[in-house]
């Protein structure tokens, strides 16, 4: 594949991150995350870059089980996010290629605790950590779209805080997730 389609790839990624950011809740931030993610790791793939794509299959990994928090009880277990955070250092090891693998394990580690958090301020604070380690990341790959897609990450976060409200980010309730508890368990973490 050319190099102009590899960097297609990850622009489509871009609309992904772009939306995921301006969710009010997490289940949909969660999933518009999901599908970036599963972009970029191809693109990432494309590139070479194995450390950062497995790293990307972990986040996937993270979202999908994040998603099913509620039918899931043990996904809310701290073991769980130890065990993704000792499966991506397990990964990191067999994929090493220098420094730069340090950064999407950084990165993913830092944002997978943030995510398990239950809180929406923690969960911007940690891509507020983890997105520049990404953007160093890409840009030593030479991933034009993850570049943009975690400035803009870094910017649609700020967006979102003036948007939101730091102070009410963690109590508002979409008023979906209100009526499906009713009946049926629904993803209790709220953004």
């Amino acid at each position: 594949m050319n190099e102009m389609m590899i960097q297609a790839v990850g622009f489509v990624a871009v609309a992904f991150y772009i939306i995921s950011y301006q969710m009010r809740f997490n289940k949909k931030l969660f999933f518009f995350q999901l599908m970036g993610c599963l972009i970029f790791l191809i693109q990432f793939i494309l590139l070479g870059a194995y450390t950062g794509a497995l790293g990307l299959a972990v986040n996937i990994l993270r979202n999908l089980l994040l998603l099913k928090v509620n039918d899931w009880p043990w996904v809310k277990s701290k073991v769980t996010v130890g065990t993704i955070i000792v499966l991506l250092m397990g990964i990191t090891i067999f994929t090493w290629d220098g420094w730069i693998s340090l950064l999407p394990f950084i990165s993913v580690s830092v944002t997978c605790i943030g995510y398990w958090t239950n809180s929406a301020k923690e969960i911007r604070v940690s891509q507020l950590i983890g997105s520049p380690c990404t953007l160093v990341y890409d840009a030593l790959i030479r991933s034009y779209g993850g570049l943009v897609a975690e400035a803009m990450t870094l910017a649609s976060i700020i967006i979102s805080i003036a948007r939101f409200g730091w102070a009410d980010m963690d109590t508002a309730l979409d008023s979906t997730e209100k009526s499906s508890k009713e009946g049926s368990r629904s993803l209790s973490l709220n953004i």
